[in-house]
């Protein structure tokens, strides 16, 4: 199954930021995969995570589509999650946040 960004109520969009100094972003992608296939892909409700790295090394943008905000929720008090997201510590700085799709246009 291929990632599509449509506009679709059925679906939230969980968009994270990450901040990170040049030599530090293979890491910070490196342990977002290894989250990916070892945690949330196997969550109920997960749909899809695509990770986005800037081109001057100091920003990851992981856009994830998920069945609905309840299973955010969960994944979020999965005990699995808190020491994962402990390793993010010293290597960047995080923000996140929910949305819907407004607008897409596919050729």
């Amino acid at each position: 199954m291929n990632t599509t960004i449509r506009v679709d109520d059925g679906i939230t969009t969980l968009v994270n930021l990450f901040t990170v100094e040049p030599e530090g972003q293979a890491k910070v992608l490196a342990l977002l995969q290894e989250g990916t296939e070892n945690i949330f892909a196997g969550l109920a409700g997960w749909i899809s995570t695509t990770l986005h790295k800037s081109r001057d090394g100091r920003r990851i943008v992981v856009y994830s589509q998920w069945r609905d905000a309840a299973s955010i929720d969960a994944f979020r008090s999965d005990p699995r999650i808190r020491p994962y997201l402990a390793q993010f510590g010293e290597l960047a700085k995080s923000e996140a946040f929910t949305c819907d799709v407004s607008y897409s246009r596919h050729a």
